[in-house]
């Protein structure tokens, strides 16, 4: 897939794509980090997650012609991998055998996205908040070990990734700081055991 592919170098806070663009291009994080978001009546930006190196994004790549549900913004510095869609099928119609762990790809991606509206419909606000972090530490680590994860997050971006105010989200934040939980330092939070997090969110989940 390598010869097919093109860099595409990104500035920090740079529009990647539009919301309703229609493009057909499978987009690979090659550094840095890109956020996914929307906008609201008033224009302003509301971040849906946020994606590091190896994860992907542009599932318009296998319905050609239909916009893009939500927008694409370089959140640092970086660079994307994009092939194009029609050479992204045209791939796959030469080697079948890829079909499974592309379809893999998309199951995970569709789990991510119901494992987030059932934790917003059923879940209390230091639930919702826990698992969204819970959430972000794997996306950014997938295949990690024990110890911690760090990631470029802010509380004022917790807030707007969960429609809260600042304040809002401060007092269920500085809860699960004082628990050891999470830690925040210059821009970045850290998950210092995941399994640990994950733990107090089952057991307050009873």
């Amino acid at each position: 897939m390598a010869p097919l592919a093109r860099v595409r170098p990104f500035r920090a806070n740079e529009v990647l794509y539009q919301r309703g663009e229609v493009q057909s291009a499978l987009s690979v994080v090659g550094a840095g980090n890109v956020r996914i978001g929307s906008t609201n009546a008033e224009g302003r930006e509301i971040m849906l997650t946020l994606f590091e190196p190896g994860a992907w994004f542009g599932d318009t790549v296998f319905s050609p012609g239909m916009p893009r549900v939500f927008g694409a913004t370089a959140h640092t510095d970086g660079e994307l991998v994009e092939v194009p869609g029609q050479d992204y099928r045209a791939l796959l119609a030469r080697y079948p055998e890829a079909y499974p762990r592309t379809l893999d790809m998309l199951s995970r991606r569709l789990w991510s996205a119901i494992s987030i509206i059932e934790d917003n419909a059923l879940r209390d606000m230091p639930g919702r908040v826990g698992r969204r972090l819970l959430f972000l530490a794997h996306m950014h680590d997938p295949q990690r070990g024990p110890g911690p994860v760090t990631f470029k997050l802010t509380r004022e971006h917790i807030a707007n990734m969960m429609g809260m105010t600042r304040q809002g989200v401060h007092g269920v934040l500085k809860a699960l700081e004082q628990r050891g939980l999470i830690r925040f330092s210059y821009g970045r939070i850290t998950v210092p055991d995941p399994d640990a997090l994950k733990a107090y969110l089952d057991e307050r989940a009873g």
